[in-house]
């Protein structure tokens, strides 16, 4: 009878344990589908910040799923008509100063972006957060009124990551992504984003200011700013090409 009731007790926590897991996923899965949306259009400013000079660059940009990105820059003159495209596994840029097409292979998607604290990978998020990592609720803090979850990201084996953990914020009642750490395959902190000015975009309410902010280079920050974004808008899969980077005004 004893070993009866401690196997019910061991099947209904591992039960508790499995439904926690999937959970929490989908915690993650809502606040980065909030941020992303199915498909959207939108206009950016990127601000970066050095303690001696600051630049800003403006950019449109489309995605399609979890799969598709294209960004344009459209200032300052001297980046303006650049492309940054991703498509499935690959990630483009073109660059029509010189008439030339680069392909950006995997090894590069640690690399900064266009000279900012942001990489290849948060730009075209080459990695899925749902998709590649486990997620396990480590506890829970209150950000800017807030009350958060706090989750753990650790990369699936073979995924193809850049990060060795992530933490996470995403607040309880709306599900929005307010804060990020990212680490690399030694524990070390490279990276806290933090996102703020919770506004209506469209049909939804997310943060519209993220800062990137390096670890071990003071007076370093990346600021980027939603200007405006439309969300499930029509788009096709085709619009992602190689192609169209040349005709994208």
């Amino acid at each position: 009878m004893k070993t009866l009731i401690n196997l019910i007790a061991l099947t209904f926590l591992s039960l508790a344990s499995t439904a926690q897991t999937t959970d929490i996923k989908e915690i993650v899965k809502k606040a980065d589908e909030k941020l992303r949306g199915t498909s959207s259009i939108g206009e950016v400013t990127m601000t970066i910040q050095r303690p001696s000079w600051e630049r800003t660059l403006s950019m449109k940009n489309w995605t399609l799923g979890t799969e598709y990105s294209l960004i344009l820059i459209t200032a300052p003159a001297k980046e303006k008509g650049q492309v940054f495209l991703k498509r499935e596994s690959e990630m483009w840029n073109w660059l029509p100063s010189i008439d030339r097409m680069i392909k950006i292979p995997p090894s590069m998607m640690m690399q900064s972006w266009m000279g900012s604290d942001f990489t290849n990978d948060d730009l075209v998020k080459e990695s899925s957060i749902v998709k590649d990592y486990t997620h396990k609720l480590i506890g829970k803090e209150t950000i800017e009124n807030y009350p958060c979850y706090k989750v753990e990201l650790i990369p699936l084996e073979d995924a193809p990551v850049v990060w060795g953990k992530i933490y996470m914020w995403i607040s309880q009642k709306e599900f929005l992504w307010l804060k990020a750490e990212f680490f690399d395959e030694d524990g070390f902190l490279v990276n806290t984003e933090i996102l703020t000015d919770v506004k209506k975009m469209d049909d939804r309410i997310i943060p519209t200011r993220m800062e990137m902010i390096p670890a071990d280079k003071e007076g370093h920050k990346t600021i980027m700013t939603f200007d405006n974004i439309d969300f499930e808008v029509p788009i096709k899969d085709s619009f992602f090409s190689i192609q169209n980077m040349k005709r994208i005004r």
